[in-house]
């Protein structure tokens, strides 16, 4: 519907231009090979303007992809290394936890024993 209405109004503002009379231009075209001639060139700029607009969308839809895709990369990139981090640490905690417990039993352990000796020294 909308190619015909601008099909419309650029005919009827073609015969405007033109006029109804005898054409006085060097080229010796009469009124209606003007206003065809003005609807083709008229349509051959829209063709061209909408080959433009369709190229600059696809130029655009593309470098969109590509942004995507390197933000994805970079994400993906920062997951691993916090993942490895959180190993890591984890890994470090696990040492820690045994070097405590280590620590604990040694502690413990003498604990005994001084109460051991204590026990035995109150025997005698």
């Amino acid at each position: 519907m909308k190619a015909i209405t601008i099909s419309s109004i650029m005919l009827a503002t073609a015969l405007l231009v033109t006029g109804c009379h005898k054409a006085e231009n060097k080229d010796g075209m009469g009124p209606a090979q003007s206003a065809g001639k003005a609807i083709d060139d008229a349509g051959a700029k829209a063709a061209a303007e909408s080959k433009e607009a369709a190229a600059n969308a696809n130029a655009a839809a593309q470098q969109a992809g590509e942004n995507a895709k390197a933000a994805a990369d970079r994400a993906g990139d920062k997951m691993q290394q916090a993942g490895a981090e959180v190993k890591q640490e984890s890994h470090e905690a696990a040492q820690n936890v045994k070097e405590g417990a280590k620590d604990a039993t040694a502690a413990t352990g003498r604990g005994l024993e001084r109460a051991g000796e204590k026990m035995q020294q109150a025997g005698k």
